[in-house]
């Protein structure tokens, strides 16, 4: 089940590795560049019920939206739906014996987290992100 939605590499931004470290936390770099994993129940939102947008933390390109925000009682920011489908891209991720689908920012590539198809209605999707991927503005 692939529902990977294509843009244009011209839109996206494009930095070496030194350019992006120089402007992420070590965790940002690990999580967002190295397709890493923060551990459950440790990142700044999970657990965070405010009013507001979730942008891109590498390249602040809005994402989710707070009122598509619930608990899943997974430990990571859960989002039925996105703000806007071409702002993300959903790419095949079998690693780890597993078979998955990698949410990453259109914008810059950033490895937000995955999305599963065990969510709430009205989409039945679940979008499993990484609080260090996300950066919150408050309406």
């Amino acid at each position: 089940m692939n529902r990977r939605i294509v843009k244009s590499m011209s839109d996206e931004i494009q930095k070496t590795e030194e350019e992006w470290r120089g402007v992420l936390t070590p965790e940002q770099f690990r999580v967002l560049r190295q397709k890493g994993t923060e551990r459950p129940f440790t990142g700044e939102y999970w657990d965070s019920k405010g009013q507001g947008v979730y942008r891109c933390a590498g390249c602040g390109e809005e994402l989710f939206d707070s009122t598509t925000k619930y608990d899943s009682h997974c430990g990571w920011p859960s989002f039925y739906d996105s703000l806007d489908k071409s702002k993300i891209r959903e790419i095949e991720d079998t690693t780890h014996g597993m078979h998955r689908i990698e949410v990453v920012c259109s914008k810059c590539g950033g490895h937000l987290g995955h999305v599963f198809p065990d969510g709430p209605r009205p989409t039945g999707i679940r979008y499993c992100i990484n609080s260090v991927s996300l950066k919150f503005e408050p309406k």
